[in-house]
């Protein structure tokens, strides 16, 4: 069960993790990309975390609807509205709740993906987010089938995303500006994988503490 306090303090943390990493992710997109992942997200993420005290009282469905909003109205490039879809999905899924459980949890990371997809037209196997993002739900959904806690299919979940980062170094890029670089694109890990990677991770890293 993820508390409203709770999402709220994995929000705040998910925000310190993209500020620290925001120059490994822009270094990571100046190989393949614009070169500004790292600057886009920790402009969004900043802007989310000045946006939580004007929702602490609210529902998490509210929550996560006004970290959509904010993330597509200030990061700039695909990453805004890819991330702003993907949360505001989730919203939908617990829209008045004021605690969030497994099944939600489950549902809200697949309509996220199915928002991602439709917003991005891509698929896994094409170096994007989606090839840390679908493997991570995958080992989610099956580890709370399977009795895990709510921390250990997130602790699951992370090395599946990690592992799909890795992966995505040896695929070439057939989406946005990497895709420009065809095989040349071939070596170099994506940088919207790593960045879902680094935000299932301050999940899983919240839940354990």
């Amino acid at each position: 069960m993820i508390t409203r306090d709770l999402l709220l303090d994995i929000l705040k943390n998910i925000a310190a993790v993209i500020k620290d990493n925001r120059q490994f992710l822009t270094d990571l997109d100046a190989a393949i990309g614009d070169g500004d992942h790292g600057i886009n997200m920790n402009k969004g993420f900043k802007a989310v975390e000045e946006k939580l005290d004007t929702v602490r009282d609210k529902d998490c469905g509210t929550i996560l609807k006004t970290t959509a909003m904010t993330l597509i109205s200030t990061v700039g490039g695909a990453s805004g509205p890819l991330y702003g879809t993907a949360f505001l999905k989730a919203a939908m899924v617990v829209n008045g709740k004021m605690e969030i459980d497994n099944e939600d949890i489950v549902k809200m990371f697949d309509e996220g993906i199915q928002g991602i997809i439709m917003r991005g037209k891509a698929k896994r196997g094409e170096k994007t987010m989606l090839d840390a993002l679908i493997p991570a739900y995958e080992e989610l959904m099956n580890s709370l089938k399977d009795g895990s806690t709510i921390a250990e299919a997130f602790n699951k979940a992370c090395k599946a995303a990690y592992d799909g980062v890795e992966y995505t170094k040896t695929i070439r890029a057939t989406k946005g500006r990497a895709s420009y670089l065809g095989d040349r694109s071939i070596g170099h890990q994506d940088p919207g994988a790593t960045s879902s990677y680094l935000i299932i991770k301050t999940v899983a890293d919240t839940l354990n503490r």
